[in-house]
């Protein structure tokens, strides 16, 4: 009965244009209804009586009465549309249809002449196909009638959704005539399939036939996504069925409101419209009752025999609405009627200009096919009439969700609009709305996937011989992150940066340096300035007592100057603490060379002036010019001086710069300082071990020395200690990692000044305090001959310039 109020649509709408006092104003339109009978032998037998005017028809004769044919609207079905396209097409007579969508219908090389108020297959599928996107869904099944309409609509949707990357879970072919073991065969295999989602292209007796199957077996939980609105309001009449159609979405495609149409609707009877065939199975089939036999008119007797119930043709249409009236649109034939009539308006008023005009009493039909698809006009409601190149009409769609109200109603609730022709690089606008009635929020859209989601801190594992929607979620290695859902890999951390512990992004790596505030540190800042304090005190001490016998012997001048160097190499460890920065780190490893050098070279020159001032014992020698205090400057100067220019020559070819090491220590940054260049590295500490090791050599040599004059097996033990210290260093530095290496360098550093420090001067200062009384000239004079004999003063002559009298 929907076809039936389809026709009295475009009957309204012509005898709504034919009281227009605008819209062709001297023309009235007239209109024939024929019945296809929803068959393809039926349409064209019908088709070829439109064009030759009779009821028997001869192919390519013509007796048309005048004023002619305009166009043909109809038919409903594509399958239909479809032949009579065709056989249209051979005269070029304009074919509107406000149902077939079908894709191929668009094809102006096959169907020159055929137009239709609604978008194809192609834009709907499309649509269809975005939605799924728009839901987040990736696993769909797919029901298709097995037909053009079912195999064209679900190959366009197969291959947008693979170009989405949804799988498709089945897709199973409806047979276009009912069976009921075919039937049953798709319901067992839509149960055995997990996709919750499921795409309609079938017809509506199909539908209805699977959503009764499906009740059938208790199969329920799946959300259907159709096109077309009109299969789910047919689907209702089942009982029980909308438990399955809630939460299904469909496309509705906005047209004009036809205002009125109810109202004409409802006037309709019988008696007044004798000439209307169709009227009398109308009307029995909605008043469910039986026309009296040879009786059209009314009856007295309203039941007859066997409780038959008679119609009367008194019946009011008032109140009987078409079921979901409002979205299954029974007037689409009203834009296109509305079309036909501005196109001939244009025809006659020459508003197509590169066109010929035509009378509209006389003209042929292909005349009209031009301007027909050039019409541009709005409805009485607004809505915006246009066709594409393709004869297909410019809408907008609403989209529909079947809902339950707290009464229990069912309802299709608007929940957004899909715009095909969105802007370039979108491939569909989704404007999502509310209803404005007892419904206060859309439903919640289930999800439809094979495999549950991966959350951040996992990736997909693709399931063997599975589609690739098919997968296992497996937690990201070490190192690795995750930061999305689904995410196909775990993507490594950026350098200096570690997976947080839920491995779902990445967080900075903690720095590690031997810094002033940890324990470590602290205790070796205070090493260092405790033995710093301890160089400056006893420099003071020396100072305070430069006249002091044991000061003068010690060699004053060296000695200061190795006390102020061992004080700069302890304050030199302070800067290893701290983060590197590029200053600290030029500063440091020269800072180190350069004032332990100076140490070195000091000890050297006591140790050489010692060892001269017993082998030196004629006035007439040479090598007593290397006794004065300008022989030892020279050697502290000479000595110093290249390891200057080796540390020059490293800050300005390769200097160290800070550098962050995230291979030592898993899971940390070390920032440390570079060395540079190593071979540079190594020369400086190479010439300081060179150092080290002569005056080890020359104190060594000297140990034999008169033992009242002990300093030579200081100044041995004390080297014997600074070589040994640097020796160890070496593997331990190379071993350790992190701020451990920084940590061994500054504990060396430390030592070696200690051993210094604590070698040479500790006893020096305990003679000076404590045991005084060594420091008298007899006592001195005693200790520095060669024997202890009565040839004291003989001695005392022949080294009158030795330590004893001219300390340096």
């Amino acid at each position: 009965m929907w076809n039936y109020r389809v026709a009295q649509s475009l009957v309204f709408a012509i005898e709504e244009i034919n009281r227009d006092a605008w819209l062709l104003p001297n023309l009235t339109l007239g209109f024939s209804i024929f019945n296809s009978g929803d068959s393809v032998p039926g349409a064209l037998y019908e088709t070829m009586a439109f064009l030759t005017g009779w009821e028997e028809p001869i192919p390519n004769y013509e007796c048309q009465p005048s004023p002619p044919w305009a166009a043909l609207v109809g038919d409903t079905r594509s399958a239909v549309s479809i032949p009579m396209a065709r056989l249209l097409g051979l005269y070029k007579f304009p074919q509107v249809s406000h149902s077939s969508s079908l894709a191929s219908l668009s094809d102006k090389t096959q169907f020159p002449s055929f137009l239709r108020t609604l978008a194809s297959d192609l834009t709907s599928s499309r649509l269809v196909a975005q939605l799924v996107v728009h839901f987040g869904w990736s696993w769909v099944g797919i029901l298709a009638q097995d037909d053009d309409y079912g195999q064209q609509s679900s190959s366009l949707v197969i291959q947008e959704l693979g170009q989405a990357g949804i799988c498709i879970d089945f897709h199973l072919h409806v047979p276009s005539q009912p069976s009921l073991e075919k039937t049953e065969a798709i319901v067992r295999e839509m149960g055995r399939c997990t996709a919750t989602g499921i795409i309609v292209f079938v017809s509506n007796l199909s539908f209805q036939i699977i959503l009764q199957g499906l009740l059938g077996q208790g199969i329920s939980g799946r959300v259907w996504v159709s096109r077309e609105t009109l299969h789910a309001a047919l689907a209702l009449s089942i009982p029980g069925v909308s438990q399955v159609l809630q939460g299904s979405f469909s496309l509705l495609q906005r047209t004009s409101q036809v205002l009125g149409f109810p109202e004409f609707f409802a006037r309709l009877r019988p008696a007044r419209t004798p000439e209307d065939m169709f009227i009398e199975r109308f009307w029995e089939v909605t008043f469910r009752c039986t026309w009296p036999r040879g009786n059209r008119g009314p009856v007295r007797n309203s039941s007859g025999a066997g409780g038959i119930r008679f119609c009367s043709g008194n019946e009011s249409l008032t109140g009987w609405e078409y079921p979901f009236q409002d979205v299954v649109k029974v007037d689409v034939g009203y834009p296109a009627v509305y079309s036909i009539a501005h196109a001939l308006q244009d025809l006659g008023t020459c508003e197509q200009g590169d066109r010929t005009c035509a009378d509209p009493w006389h003209f042929q039909p292909w005349q009209l096919l031009h301007p027909l698809r050039k019409v541009h006009f709005k409805t009485v409601d607004g809505t915006e009439i246009v066709f594409d190149a393709n004869g297909d009409m410019v809408t907008t769609f609403d989209l529909l969700q079947g809902q339950k109200t707290p009464e229990g109603l069912f309802r299709f609730v608007r929940i957004g609009i899909l715009n095909p022709q969105a802007s370039s690089g979108e491939s569909m606008m989704v404007q999502m709305m509310k209803e404005d009635f007892q419904l206060s929020h859309v439903s919640q859209v289930p999800s439809s996937a094979c495999s549950k989601s991966c959350a951040p801190g996992s990736s997909q594992i693709m399931r063997q011989g599975a589609p690739h929607c098919c997968f296992d979620c497996s937690p990201c290695p070490e190192g690795h992150f995750a930061d999305q859902r689904d995410m196909a890999r775990c993507l490594p951390c950026p350098g200096e940066q570690a997976p947080s512990p839920a491995r779902d992004g990445c967080r900075p790596l903690p720095e590690i340096f031997l810094s002033w505030r940890e324990p470590l540190g602290q205790a070796l800042a205070a090493g260092a300035v405790a033995r710093a304090a301890a160089a400056l005190w006893t420099l003071a001490l020396f100072l305070r007592r430069r006249r002091a016998r044991a000061v003068r012997a010690a060699h004053g001048a060296l000695s200061r100057a190795l006390l102020g160097a061992l004080a700069l190499c302890s304050l030199s460890a302070l800067l290893f603490l701290g983060p590197p920065r590029a200053a600290t780190c030029l500063l440091r490893r020269a800072a180190f060379a350069v004032v332990f050098a100076v140490a070195v070279s000091c000890v050297l020159a006591k140790t050489l002036a010692v060892v001269l001032a017993f082998r030196v014992t004629r006035p007439d020698d040479p090598l007593r010019v290397c006794l004065g205090p300008r022989a030892s400057a020279a050697v502290v100067l000479g000595a110093s001086s290249l390891q200057v220019l080796l540390c020059g020559l490293w800050l300005s070819i390769s200097p160290p710069v800070p550098h962050r090491d995230t291979a030592s220590e898993p899971g940390h940054v070390v920032v440390r300082c570079q060395e540079g260049s190593g071979a540079a590295f190594y020369c400086m500490l190479g010439y300081l071990g060179l150092l080290a090791a002569v005056t080890l050599s020359v104190a060594f040599l000297a140990r034999r020395l008169p033992a009242a004059f002990n300093e030579t097996k200081l100044l041995t033990l004390s080297m014997l200690l600074f070589c040994s210290v640097w020796t160890a260093f070496l593997p331990l530095y190379h071993s350790a990692r992190g701020k451990a290496t920084v940590a061994v360098e500054v504990f060396s550093i430390l030592a070696s000044t200690a051993g210094l420090l604590g070698c040479i001067f500790l006893p020096k200062c305990y003679i000076i305090l404590r045991r005084r009384e060594q420091n008298v000239p007899a006592r001195l004079w005693r200790g520095c001959g060669p024997s202890g004999d009565g040839r004291t003063r003989s001695s005392r002559a022949a080294v009158s310039p030795g330590p004893c009298h001219r300390p340096f």
